[in-house]
């Protein structure tokens, strides 16, 4: 099997995890306040990865910061988010990163982004109005601070496509959940009191801590040493349709035919801006945008 197609089934595996982490999250910040349950979690996974692998040079440190805001930001919005939504929508809503990957990547490059990329971001986002627009065309809370993480892991997506092929991956990762649990919880202290997690809480906080924000997050930036941010964004839309799945089989979450009609829209947008990309799309971001020039 060839590095390309074992970091692809890598993060196909990385996407399962994500997906499934909506259904135990939901019920998490049910108990405990969602962006300190964001803190304990990256501090739990962030202690395993640190332990294993400890950064040893500054451009490792400074990178690993700047990745960590923009995963604090996007795991901070989309779990507030969780508070106000269901775990299926969650999952679709928080799948336009897909589509604003390549649009961002354009930017970035200074090119115009392809028809089908601007006809597949349409799509996607005639299905979050199906989805989430109720009469009066107000959307739910939840979805609009969901909206917000998309375009942060978005900006995470290209990021990770420009640096970590540079650098140690497990030490990198860690200190990206280092930032994001420090983050958490230093907001959670000002804005929802800081609360230990209890009995309830307590057991979600160690599975996502280990299993999804040491395990997957890891599996993706090695996976994104290999892939570029449009093969990274396609097999990482794998997760929404995981997120539904589980909602809908361990919390029994209906979304019905307009919440049906409205995720279809939303995966077909997706992979129609995905046929849309350029070879170049599939290099490393700083490689993309020198290729552009």
């Amino acid at each position: 099997m060839s590095r390309t197609s074992l970091a692809a089934l890598a993060l196909a595996f990385a996407a399962l995890l994500f997906g499934a982490s909506f259904v135990v999250v939901k019920d998490a910040v049910a108990t405990l306040p969602p962006v300190g349950f964001v803190g304990w979690r990256f501090a739990v996974g962030a202690a395993v990865l640190l332990a294993i692998s400890p950064p040893r040079q500054r451009t490792t440190i400074v990178t690993g910061v700047r990745a960590g805001l923009l995963l604090f930001t996007g795991y901070a919005l989309q779990t507030r988010g969780l508070v106000d939504t269901t775990a299926s929508n969650s999952g679709l809503v928080t799948g336009l990163y897909v589509v604003l990957t390549p649009l961002l990547a354009a930017g970035f490059a200074r090119r115009r982004p392809h028809g089908l990329v601007m006809l597949g971001a349409a799509v996607a986002f005639v299905g979050l109005a199906v989805l989430t627009v109720t009469a009066g065309f107000r959307l739910h809370g939840g979805d609009l601070w969901t909206i917000g993480g998309a375009i942060a892991y978005a900006g995470h997506i290209l990021y990770l496509s420009r640096v970590a092929h540079r650098l140690p991956v497990i030490a990198f990762t860690g200190v990206q959940l280092a930032v994001t649990a420090v983050l958490g919880l230093a907001v959670s202290a000002v804005f929802e009191g800081l609360s230990l997690p209890d009995s309830d809480s307590l057991i979600a906080v160690i599975g996502t801590g280990v299993v999804v924000s040491a395990g997957a997050f890891l599996i993706q930036v090695w996976s994104q040493t290999i892939l570029g941010p449009s093969r990274t964004a396609l097999i990482l839309s794998l997760e929404p349709a995981f997120a539904a799945l589980t909602g809908a089989v361990v919390l029994g979450e209906r979304l019905g035919w307009r919440g049906l009609g409205g995720g279809a829209l939303i995966l077909t947008g997706i992979y129609v801006v995905l046929a849309g990309t350029g070879p170049e799309d599939d290099l490393p971001a700083a490689e993309a945008i020198s290729a552009a020039h």
